[in-house]
């Protein structure tokens, strides 16, 4: 079964999340500005969610983790939680 690493970034609006992707592309280190912007607990942790598998996320989450490009920026991805910026940092 695939296994992928990942941290996010979770915020209420696209355009929020919009503007912090622009933040860390202009190069923001990604975990300062989860610290200081995420709403999810994960924030502690610079966003990193550790390992996990397919079905352990929403469905939403799970196709950009289990497809995307490794280590970019992916989103704005709309889930029931808000909008989140992705990294998946790893996958086997």
């Amino acid at each position: 079964m695939p296994t992928a690493t990942a941290r996010h970034i979770l915020v209420a609006t696209e355009a929020e999340c919009l503007k912090l992707k622009a933040e860390i592309e202009a190069g923001t280190d990604f975990a300062e500005v989860a610290r200081k912007n995420s709403s999810c607990p994960s924030r502690m942790q610079g966003g990193d969610l550790g390992a996990f598998v397919p079905g352990q996320m929403v469905k939403e989450f799970d196709e950009v983790v289990f497809s995307g490009e490794i280590n970019k920026v992916l989103g704005p991805v709309r889930t029931q939680f808000g909008y989140h910026l992705i990294e998946i940092t790893k996958r086997w």
